[in-house]
């Protein structure tokens, strides 16, 4: 057999099992899927779009950061609760409280 010959059967073979390889993979998301929408009840929204909505970003007031709520490092000041990114942030804001609010 001719060295061309080889390669034009080598990637006849390498065309035929990547195709055969992609119709599993479909065939196999195809059939999961449909076993994942029998299993799940239709009307009760996913756990994870719900985590999504429930999460809430706040603002540090030292460096302007947006923090997840839950991930923030809470202070209260004078009955208002604030949110920082970090500890360090959170010691900026108390040496410097007067100069931070004059700037707002």
């Amino acid at each position: 057999m001719s060295f061309l010959a080889r390669i034009v059967r080598f990637l006849f073979w390498l065309l035929f099992v990547s195709w055969s390889v992609w119709l599993l993979r479909r065939l196999v998301g195809w059939l999961l899927r449909d076993v994942a929408a029998q299993a799940s009840p239709s009307d009760a929204p996913p756990a994870a779009e719900t985590a999504v909505a429930a999460r809430r970003l706040v603002r540090d007031p030292v460096c302007g950061m947006h923090v997840d709520e839950t991930l923030s490092v809470p202070v209260r000041e004078g009955g208002e609760l604030l949110h920082f990114c970090s500890h360090a942030c959170r010691d900026a804001y108390a040496a410097n409280v007067k100069k931070l609010a004059a700037n707002g």
